[in-house]
Parts: structure tokens; C-alpha cells; sequence
């Protein structure tokens, strides 16, 4: 995967030159060491033909309180972030394989709810749904804690690992790096499931979300993505980032089946059209 440099400021060879401070930036050169991509490019069938290669991408920084265009311009690089902790790469081990990251977002001009997500809604219309300033009570931490019992390997840990210690707090040094909304949603005052959604100028990106497995049956995690949309809409953005997704099979499919979608290879924007 070539070589990895490690420097104490923002390395001047990436396209966010000014402003970082002290961070420390993992870069692995995207010239060295280009594995081949086959399996990608089976699955996708000719949606990104003209990629002979998967770039290796591997970078992180740390950093607080960044402009809202600023993060228009991460997200739309492939960036994401837990905290002030920024990080990308474009492969990872899954099940013990090597699997191509797939950055993808929603076209928000063009998205409409599918009939089955449609159902979805209609489906949670007895909830109490609101949007606000987040916070990490005592009920979220009983509510994620519920939520981790879905897992039977790489068991989230806590929270705070992918909000910080408080994403509603934007000053100081571990001030949050910019606004964050919260979907609580409640059944009879219960807090049943929440998603945290972040808000540039003309992007968003969804960061977490976890919900009550007792709930399975109301799909509350396709729920809380249509809130935020909804959102991310009325907010007049563009593009909301869903986050990550494998070219390969993965429990993460399920974003590739929310609507309106681009997929990024690392080089740049297209229509995400599903492998026959």
C-alpha cells in the first residue's frame, strides 16, 4: 500500500492547505502502490469501467469549529469525522477480505421516497419525531446500549466514540466541528430511537443513528435517514452524505438502496446504478 508518512501539520500536498493548526496527517501517496480493483468493477459492471486501478487513500486530521463550506467541500471529498477526529480511506478488511470503500450521497433534487419507504413512514406516524440541539443523556446511553446487542462483531463501544464528548458544544478544543442536529424520536415519551445528522451550506451528513431492536419492526433506521432528509431539505442542501457503503456485498447495502444516489470512486461524482 506504499509508504505512510506521518508529519506534525496539515500536509501541503492535500487539497485542505490552510487553517488545520496542529494535527497529525497519515497520508499514504495515491502514486505508489495502486492495487488492481477486479471486484469492484464485476459488481458494478461498466458504472466505473474507465478506473483501472482503486486509488489507496488512508488520511486523517484532527480539528474544531470549521466553516460550513468547509465541510461541503470534505464530504464532497470523501471525508467524514467522529469528533474532531476527520478521517478517509478508500479500503478496508471485511470478513476478512479486502473491501473498496464506496463514498456515496443523495442527490436531494432528485430524491422521492420509494413506495417501500413510503410504507416506512406511514408505518411511524404514531411517533413523537423532533429536531433540535443533541445531547447524550442518561436515555441515549440506555438506548445505545440496547442497540449494541445487535451486533455479533465490531460492537460500537460507546457514544461518545462517534460524537465526542458533546456535539452540541462548538467552543473550546474539542469543541464539536460544526452544527449537529439530533432525531429523537419517542413512543409514549420512551425515547425509541435517535440520529445525529450534521449540516454544512448546500451539504449534510448523516453521522449515527441507533434505535431499540424491540422496535425492529418499524425499520426505524431507514426511518431516521427519511427525517433527516426531510430535514436536509427544508435546510436547502444539495447532497447528503450517508456515509460509507462497500463495492463488495456488505450489511452497509442497505444505503445503496436509498434513492437518488452517486457513488464516488476516489476520482469523482456519477449515478449509482445497482449491479444487475
Amino acid at each position: 500500500m506504499g509508504r505512510t508518512r506521518r508529519v506534525e501539520e496539515a500536509d501541503p500536498g492535500l487539497w485542505l492547505q490552510k487553517g488545520l493548526g496542529k494535527c497529525t496527517v497519515v497520508h499514504v501517496p495515491l502514486d505508489e502502490g495502486l492495487p488492481q480493483s477486479s471486484g469492484f468493477l464485476r459488481e458494478s459492471g461498466s458504472q466505473f469501467s474507465g478506473a483501472a486501478r482503486w486509488p489507496v487513500v488512508e488520511e486523517c486530521f484532527e480539528h474544531c469549529a470549521l466553516p460550513p463550506e468547509w465541510m461541503d467541500a470534505l464530504w464532497s471529498q470523501g471525508w467524514r469525522h467522529f469528533g474532531i477526529r476527520f478521517f478517509r480511506y478508500s479500503m478496508a478488511v471485511h470478513e476478512g477480505r479486502v473491501a473498496h470503500v464506496l463514498p456515496l450521497r443523495i442527490d436531494l433534487e432528485r430524491w422521492a421516497p420509494s413506495p417501500s419507504q413510503a410504507r416506512i413512514a406511514r408505518r411511524n406516524q404514531d411517533l413523537e419525531v423532533t429536531l433540535g440541539r443533541p445531547r447524550l443523556g442518561r436515555e441515549h446511553h440506555r438506548l445505545f446500549q440496547l442497540h449494541t446487542q445487535r451486533f455479533k462483531a465490531n460492537v460500537p463501544e460507546k457514544l461518545e466514540v462517534f460524537l465526542g464528548p458533546d456535539p452540541g458544544h462548538r467552543e473550546g478544543a474539542n469543541g464539536y466541528p460544526c452544527e449537529c442536529v439530533e432525531v429523537s424520536v419517542r413512543r409514549a415519551g420512551t425515547l425509541v430511537a435517535a440520529s445525529y445528522l450534521d449540516v454544512g451550506r448546500e451539504g449534510a451528513s448523516s453521522v449515527y443513528g441507533f434505535f431499540d431492536p424491540a422496535e425492529s419492526r418499524r425499520s426505524l433506521g431507514i426511518a431516521t435517514f427519511l427525517w433527516e432528509i426531510g430535514y436536509a431539505r427544508q435546510r436547502g442542501c444539495r447532497y447528503l452524505y450517508p456515509g460509507y457503503a462497500y463495492a463488495e456485498p456488505s450489511p452497509y447495502d442497505y444505503k445503496k438502496r436509498l434513492g437518488a444516489l452517486e457513488a464516488s470512486d476516489w476520482r469523482i461524482w456519477r449515478p449509482w446504478v445497482p449491479p444487475n
